[in-house]
């Protein structure tokens, strides 16, 4: 029976939940917003399976990559969609051509990032772009298998833990599945985003922030809040490309009263989520203790953003982003064939020099207690509280940013 006894040890895959043979599993939030298996103790019978297949429980050994590449969609409308080069909208037209399925993570009707799987190239549009939240499997383990078992072609693309349960839960290779998992920095609170968008949506529509206060849960749904005060969100987009790739922004499409217009675009070193995402304030806790770090999670391909790939190969370097793509098999060496022409070879290496969560978990930051404390405060001023540095150091950070442009470091 799964007993999640220290947080660390559960990476929210859902692989236990769906494996179960009794459905006596099911998700909780917690009072930090992430979902927890929980038992129902009386119907379990101790089979045993959740177990076998946890990927924090059964890790695999560390890996090294087949080769390394930088990649660019040729279709410029695509990459400026994408969180990068556009590589995986690629990948996922192959398969759809052959018939098949893909897996990725859109927002839901409560603008929740959530599996689900399309098999038009029209659907691939809501995969695109990066979702900086932890997403909800549900039952997409199930359903890949069921397309696995009919023969079909599946792509399934998630964070490497959930590659990693995936693949557990699967229990065995099969021959038409295409893996492929991202570069993960790690995976913010569902529950903390919710909280970032009723706070926005209040602020925007009003001019005042909500104001809610910890524990997460009671935050309610971000469609039945917005609705509340005539908003629609149409959209929204981590990684605008609008200034560029390397100096995206946050952006988000609003209708007020259903037929005002309302925006919101700030850069991603200035939005109040964005901040606290970035010094890892509310990332789960497993992702201080990664199961699926450096190469573990069994993909096929890795795909990811290729920073510094201005210092590296600056001739092959533009602001609409490059993606970086590592190939971690056979099959994922076949389904590059035919697009030799837009692969650059690169050295994974420098890939990890820059993309030190290929290797490394983040810390768990000392505020991290201090942000999920009770407080009266909304979201903005929260994070404004505890993100805020003096102007002396904000002149100083200010410096050493062009020192480094100017030395050719960043």
């Amino acid at each position: 029976m799964i007993r999640i006894e220290n947080k660390q040890d559960c990476c929210g895959c859902a692989a236990c939940v769906q494996r179960c043979p009794k459905q006596c599993i099911s998700m909780r939030e917690d009072e930090e917003g992430f979902l927890y298996p929980q038992v129902d103790v009386e119907r379990c019978i101790e089979c045993g399976l959740c177990e076998k297949v946890c990927p924090v429980i059964n890790q695999n050994e560390p890996q090294n990559p087949k080769t390394t590449y930088a990649v660019k969609n040729p279709n410029e409308k695509i990459r400026k969609e994408s969180s990068s080069g556009g590589v995986f909208t690629m990948l996922a037209e192959r398969i759809i051509d052959e018939g098949g399925v893909v897996f990725g993570v859109g927002y839901n009707e409560h603008w929740e990032a959530a599996h689900y799987y399309t098999e038009t190239k029209e659907g691939l549009s809501a995969f695109r772009g990066s979702k900086y939240v932890q997403s909800i499997v549900g039952n997409t383990f199930k359903e890949a298998e069921q397309f696995l078992k009919q023969g079909r072609k599946v792509l399934y693309s998630g964070t490497p833990c959930q590659i990693a349960g995936l693949k557990r839960y699967l229990r065995k290779e099969y021959d038409n599945l295409l893996a492929i998992d991202s570069v993960c920095h790690g995976t913010p609170s569902p529950g903390v985003f919710r909280w970032y968008l009723t706070d926005k949506i209040a602020k925007i529509a009003t001019g005042k922030n909500r104001g809610y206060q910890c524990p997460i849960p009671q935050i309610p749904k971000v469609d039945d809040f917005a609705r509340g005060y005539g908003v629609e969100i149409k959209g929204i987009r981590f990684r605008d490309k609008s200034c560029g790739w390397r100096n995206y922004r946050v952006a988000f499409d609003f209708l007020k009263d259903k037929h005002q217009p309302m925006n919101y675009s700030q850069s991603h070193y200035q939005d109040s989520f964005m901040k606290g995402f970035l010094r890892d304030l509310y990332l789960r806790p497993s992702c201080h203790a990664c199961p699926a770090r450096q190469l573990k999670s069994g993909s096929d391909i890795t795909l990811g953003d290729w920073w510094g790939i201005w210092v590296v190969k600056p001739d092959f370097y533009d602001d609409l982003g490059i993606s970086a793509v590592v190939v971690n098999s056979e099959k994922g060496m076949l389904v590059l064939q035919g697009m030799e022409q837009l692969l650059y070879p690169m050295e994974y290496e420098d890939l990890c020099k820059y993309n030190p969560a290929l290797l490394k978990s983040s810390k768990c930051p000392p505020l991290h207690e201090a942000f999920f404390a009770v407080s009266k405060k909304g979201f903005d001023k929260r994070i404004a509280d505890l993100t805020n540095v003096s102007l002396r150091t904000k002149i100083i950070n200010k410096l050493k940013r062009i020192v480094r442009r100017i030395c050719g470091k960043q």
